[in-house]
């Protein structure tokens, strides 16, 4: 208990004192997150609107294999981009293995399959209260369905804040892809995996606590939106 007791003390001291390694691999974590999310949103919302509207043979697989995608692994899709980008890969020549740009292409592809399953059900649910009003305005399935995601902006932001949430707390695709490269490559994730395996505990702790406080604030960002996200569709057409 002594030992705890002293690693939890050595790792508030580490916060406390904006320790750089510390600050370097929080900044790092969260660069990355937040850029992944960002270039998975463009996809993401564009497909859970197409999904939404779209009536085509296998719609319905599609659907499904969409949903399936909510449960896939992050070490495989690490291990898929691993493949591609490796020297003997077809993207091997971009040369960007164990780098962060390949670490923001794997959480891309992890948060893709979940922002278009939000956004499609956001899109439903709005077309289900005012889809009849958009098309009496001459407004086209997939424009009703971009307008809908537009005006529902809560709802996106929670949608976006649970796929932040998804990427900043991943660790096997990153670990990867990105080789957990110290000063280069090592996030919030990946660093508590070997600080705890070299037994640094006061600092795989302090990471821990950083890796809570963010985790609760976005899941505090969502409680906040939530409320005026359920009701978006009616404040967006009333």
């Amino acid at each position: 208990m002594d030992a705890i007791a002293q690693s939890l003390s050595l790792a508030l001291a580490l916060i406390a004192n904006a320790d750089a390694t510390l600050l370097h691999i929080v900044g790092l974590s969260l660069r990355v997150s937040v850029t992944a999310c960002a270039v998975g949103a463009g996809a993401g919302l564009l497909l859970g609107a197409w999904l939404a509207v779209a009536q085509f043979p296998g719609h319905r697989v599609a659907v499904w294999a969409l949903n399936t995608l909510l449960a896939l692994p992050s070490v495989v899709v690490g291990l898929v981009v691993y493949l591609l980008l490796s020297r003997s890969g077809p993207l091997g020549s971009w040369g960007i293995l164990f780098t962060p740009t390949a670490m923001v292409i794997a959480q891309s592809i992890l948060v893709v399959p979940l922002i278009a399953a939000l956004a499609r059900r956001l899109v439903l649910d709005g077309l289900a209260e005012g889809g009849d009003q958009l098309r009496s305005m001459g407004a086209g399935p997939l424009l009703s369905a971009v307008l809908l995601l537009v005006h529902a902006r809560f709802g996106v932001l929670t949608v976006l804040l649970t796929a932040f949430g998804r990427a900043i707390a991943e660790v096997g695709a990153v670990m990867i892809v990105g080789g957990n490269i110290d000063g280069v490559t090592r996030v919030m994730t990946t660093a508590i995996a070997l600080e705890t395996s070299k037994g640094d505990l006061p600092l795989a702790l302090a990471l821990g606590l950083v890796l809570l406080g963010v985790v609760g604030a976005v899941n505090l960002l969502i409680a906040a939106v939530q409320p005026r996200g359920q009701g978006l569709q009616r404040e967006a057409l009333a």
